[in-house]
């Protein structure tokens, strides 16, 4: 069942980057990834995606519907977004977390009801940051922050989490663990998950599918095993590599190559 179908998409900044031509199709409960060198246009397709920047040509369906006709309710019922940073500053991590139930206040509701309070504290607890409740996210490690925002983002209880390269920064133990989370969400709880990822590793290893934006345009979608060949990567990101295979999971695995091993070498055995 398709969730997101993106058809001949324009959309950009006035007098600046654009993204064009774009197609693609995300399905309900894919874990997609979306890559490319910097630059390239993953970004500014996901501000497409939750409108913040809107379609200049083409169109954006969710669920069959044209995304311009959502209500803002509507919209931050169905999507949530987590930024590359999370915010800090005077707020304890759980009144954060509680700002995730806004779109389910009623007309003139102030304060989080006892419902909201349960929702928030399930996906405290899920995400490892139930034992930070009290603190302020000023206080917080940079991981332990990302986790508050996903936290945050679940409370919004959306079909679709969208993430902006939400490992950047971050140390390996907790880019697996917010990955880990994420994949569980993805295949326990239904949440179709798209996400801004560098790591084209992290990318091969826990994407269902992946989307190589270049240039703006989208040059390649399709699984790991698709979009992660050497002669993709090599002439996208201009740089040699090589594809090997993960040897506990099977997945696709990127090694670099660097210029000294190249002049020694004079070319790459493939």
């Amino acid at each position: 069942m398709s969730m997101l179908k993106v058809s001949n998409l324009t959309a950009g900044y006035k007098g600046g980057f654009h993204i064009s031509d774009i197609n693609l199709e995300i399905k309900k409960e894919d874990f997609a990834g979306i890559i490319g060198p910097n630059g390239s246009g993953k970004t500014t397709l996901l501000k497409a995606f939750t409108r913040v920047l809107k379609p200049e040509t083409g169109k954006i369906l969710f669920n069959s519907a044209d995304m311009k006709d959502l209500s803002f309710r509507d919209m931050a019922k169905n999507f949530a977004v987590v930024p590359q940073t999370a915010e800090t500053g005077f707020v304890t991590v759980g009144d954060y977390v509680l700002l995730g139930r806004l779109p389910y206040y009623g007309r003139f509701q102030l304060f989080e009801g006892k419902r909201d309070r349960e929702i928030a504290d399930e996906y405290m607890e899920l995400t490892g940051v139930s034992g930070l409740k009290d603190k302020l996210m000023g206080e917080i490690s940079g991981g332990e922050r990302q986790l508050a925002a996903i936290a945050r983002a679940l409370a919004q209880e959306p079909k679709i989490l969208l993430l902006d390269e939400p490992t950047s920064h971050l140390d390996i133990k907790h880019q697996v663990e917010i990955l880990d989370l994420l994949k569980k969400m993805n295949s326990e709880r239904g949440i179709t998950v798209v996400c801004v990822l560098h790591d084209l590793n992290l990318a091969g290893e826990y994407c269902s599918v992946l989307m190589l934006m270049d240039k703006g345009k989208l040059y390649k979608s399709g699984g790991p095993r698709e979009v992660l060949a050497y002669e993709i990567i090599e002439k996208v990101y201009d740089t040699v590599v090589i594809v090997m295979e993960n040897p506990v999971s099977g997945k696709p695995f990127v090694v670099t190559v660097s210029g000294e091993e190249r002049e020694k070498t004079g070319k790459i055995n493939r």
